[in-house]
């Protein structure tokens, strides 16, 4: 699905598309000849991505119950198919969350967009993808999702959330001819960095860039399989990380009614 020919006449839906990855991501889909709903909560940034990529503005909150279904209901009359989502939309956990000093709206708003916005928009799009006789979701997670990052505990268990959820859910989805998989890339030089971008600066650490996962999001449309977390990291080629089974019988591995069941 990552030639120019797969993607042409495509329909693509992009979270958290006015800024970052997912602009870059809008963009690059768009040059390969999909056409994109950008989703975003800010306005102005998802009505400016969605010009220059000739595509649709989705405004809206992802946390949001309502947001998804309507967002992919959207793409789906306007470009008469959907069949690429990227669930790319996410935020910073901001505090320690190891104490009684836990800033509880901050937490749920925190999960609402990294997790709940995972169902909820897999959820909406599955159908739609269906009724296109299958395609691709790919989740924006994070190498944090993969290994502790103890600088943000709580962005460290979102990213294991839905890391875990697409492990899972791939498998059930790959009968219907719908791939889900995750992204994990490392640090990424976009504003979710915040005062941090001064410490690796100075740190002399190499940042990637938004169009290098981009790169590897077009790599994972090609080749990715069912439930993999692909890593992204400075200077190496993206691929497929590879988990460890768990102690047990048969290695750890499930009966099949068990692991898709």
């Amino acid at each position: 699905m990552a030639t120019t020919a797969e993607l042409s006449g495509k329909g693509a839906l992009v979270t958290g598309g006015a800024s970052g990855i997912g602009a870059a991501a809008a963009r690059r889909l768009a040059g390969l000849g999909a056409r994109v709903a950008v989703v975003d909560v800010d306005e102005v940034g998802a009505r400016r991505v969605a010009e220059q990529v000739g595509g649709l503005a989705v405004v809206g909150d992802v946390s949001d119950p309502a947001t998804m279904p309507s967002a992919v209901g959207r793409a789906e009359a306007e470009f008469g198919r959907l069949d690429l989502v990227l669930l790319n939309a996410g935020v910073g956990g901001g505090q320690r969350a190891v104490d009684d000093a836990l800033d509880v709206a901050r937490y749920r708003s925190v999960v609402g967009v990294n997790v709940d916005h995972v169902v909820f928009g897999t959820c909406a799009a599955v159908p739609a993808l269906r009724r296109s006789g299958g395609g691709s979701i790919v989740v924006m997670a994070s190498l944090a999702g993969l290994t502790a990052m103890p600088a943000d505990p709580l962005y460290t268990m979102t990213k294991h959330a839905v890391v875990g959820y697409v492990r899972a859910a791939g498998a059930a989805l790959a009968a219907d001819g719908i791939t889900l998989c995750a992204l994990c890339p490392g640090f990424v030089d976009t504003l979710l960095l915040g005062a941090a971008r001064e410490e690796f600066d100075q740190l002399d650490f190499p940042l990637l860039t938004p169009d290098n996962v981009v790169d590897t999001l077009l790599a994972v449309l090609a080749r990715g399989g069912p439930g993999e977390a692909w890593t992204v990291q400075p200077g190496q080629e993206g691929g497929p990380y590879r988990f460890r089974g768990v102690p047990g019988v048969g290695g750890g591995k499930l009966p099949p009614e068990v692991a898709i069941g």
